[in-house]
């Protein structure tokens, strides 16, 4: 569970600063056999009114946003690919995008996935529609660090760049660290921290979330 390359059944509930969070995967059959694909869908930010305790300038108990993915693996380059959408219902603005996620071998206690990826951003105007500002390119890298059989530490920075439009001169890092505790082999607990250069650690998204494969 801790393999950003494993396609698997899960549901996950997560505890957050900005409310609570839900997480489905469902793994479908593809006709090569040496493929394996997955829908991931995440709601965040349910009740973040009530059960948030994050001082953000937008706090309601509607959803704060939606990510889909669709993963695809070649169990023999072991190498994902997968398209993301996710919109942000707070400030109207979402991504579609389209990324490669390389496996590498295991070296002692750490592991690495490099990411590379393209994307466009999608806002919508109450005045003028749907508009595109434009595009952007990502690169960033899973990097995995096991303890012990039951707790690893995962840190993923990605580093994103503005490409054409309003996007152009634009860029940002987000970073996200994760600790994480394997109860059995059907069951995990983590500990999640994302922030950004543009936002500080104190004021970014906190969670505990649980996690069951089926």
């Amino acid at each position: 569970m801790s393999d950003p390359l494993a396609v698997y059944n899960r549901v996950g509930a997560g505890v957050t600063n900005n409310g609570l969070n839900l997480k489905f995967g469902l793994e479908y059959e593809t006709p090569d056999n040496d493929k394996q694909s997955m829908h991931v869908i995440e709601v965040k930010g349910i009740a973040g009114e009530s059960l948030g305790w994050s001082d953000h300038d937008k706090h309601d108990n509607s959803i704060d946003t939606f990510r889909y993915r669709n993963f695809l693996l070649d169990k023999q380059e072991n190498r994902g690919t997968q398209i993301g959408i996710d919109w942000n219902f707070d400030t109207d603005m979402g991504s579609a995008s389209y990324s490669f996620l390389q496996g590498t071998p295991k070296v002692g206690a750490f592991q690495f996935y490099p990411l590379a990826g393209a994307g466009v951003t999608v806002s919508d105007d109450k005045e003028d529609g749907i508009n595109v500002p434009g595009g952007f390119a990502l690169i960033g890298v899973y990097a995995k660090a096991t303890l012990s059989d039951n707790v690893w530490i995962n840190y993923n920075p990605m580093y994103k760049i503005g490409i054409g439009g309003q996007m152009s001169g634009w860029d940002q890092i987000d970073h996200e660290v994760s600790v994480s505790y394997k109860i059995d082999e059907r069951q995990n607990i983590c500990f999640y921290a994302n922030w950004s250069d543009e936002t500080s650690f104190e004021d970014g998204d906190f969670r505990v979330e649980f996690n069951y494969q089926f």
